[in-house]
């Protein structure tokens, strides 16, 4: 009978330092989240549900107003979304090394993904920059090049760092552009690696930038289908309140 007496009070004791034990974790925790301070250099952003928006550091994603960018693009970085243009559902965007831009009235279309390198090894821009009336093919590939005014740029292409696409140029679906290699103004390219096809005509000409603006026409009807922010960023500021975290 005394050593059952005596392992109940040793079990009761241990109960009773693991009890308090984990209780004054939970204050440690609580003393942790409570202390949490956020660095001078961090962006201050909004939690967005709808939109994977990811500021990197001092960086921010920038959208224009009547830009449109589906729920489920990613823009990470130094990514830039100027006004009339449109990016489709499925895309990354990856500015995390350098910028991308995104001029007016251009459309990036269906799971693209678009990086920027650190440098280019041809000694040309290594920022991502696609200039205004651009259609670029779903399923494409851009990394570090330049695609200047007027182009279309076929599905499942690739552009590899330092290619340039000069203005009225077309590159033909699945091509690929080697690093430092240059599309002249006017002309059809296509291939792996991709060489000259034809020169374009000028009817041919005329219709890229009527191509860009119809599918501008079309991202509005579904810009207008979604709201641009949710609300869950109210659930998140509700927990930090409860938690003593200054918004």
């Amino acid at each position: 009978m005394a050593s059952l007496l005596r392992f109940s009070r040793k079990a009761l004791s241990s109960a009773l330092s693991s009890q308090s034990h984990s209780l004054l974790s939970r204050g440690y925790a609580t003393d942790a989240a409570k202390s949490i301070t956020q660095l001078p250099d961090r962006v201050k952003w909004d939690y967005r549900g709808q939109r994977r928006i990811i500021p990197l550091g001092q960086w921010v994603p920038k959208i224009a107003v009547d830009a449109y960018v589906a729920p489920n693009v990613v823009l990470a970085g130094q990514v830039a979304v100027l006004d009339g243009s449109s990016v489709w559902s499925g895309s990354v965007l990856r500015g995390d090394l350098n910028k991308i831009t995104i001029g007016f009235c251009s459309n990036v279309q269906e799971r693209c993904v678009i990086h920027a390198a650190w440098s280019s090894p041809t000694g040309l821009p290594a920022e991502t920059s696609i200039e205004r009336f651009v259609t670029v093919g779903a399923y494409s590939l851009l990394r570090s090049c330049t695609i200047e005014p007027e182009c279309v740029v076929g599905q499942h292409s690739i552009l590899m760092e330092g290619s340039l696409m000069e203005t009225h140029s077309i590159l033909e679906a699945g091509s690929v552009v080697p690093p430092g290699r240059r599309i002249p103004t006017g002309e059809l390219w296509a291939g792996n690696p991709a060489r000259f096809v034809r020169t374009l005509t000028h009817e041919e000409t005329l219709e890229i930038p009527k191509l860009a603006v119809a599918i501008n026409d079309l991202s509005k009807s579904h810009f207008f289908e979604f709201l641009p922010y949710s609300t869950v960023y109210l659930e998140v500021e509700k927990f930090k309140k409860s938690l003593g975290i200054s918004i």
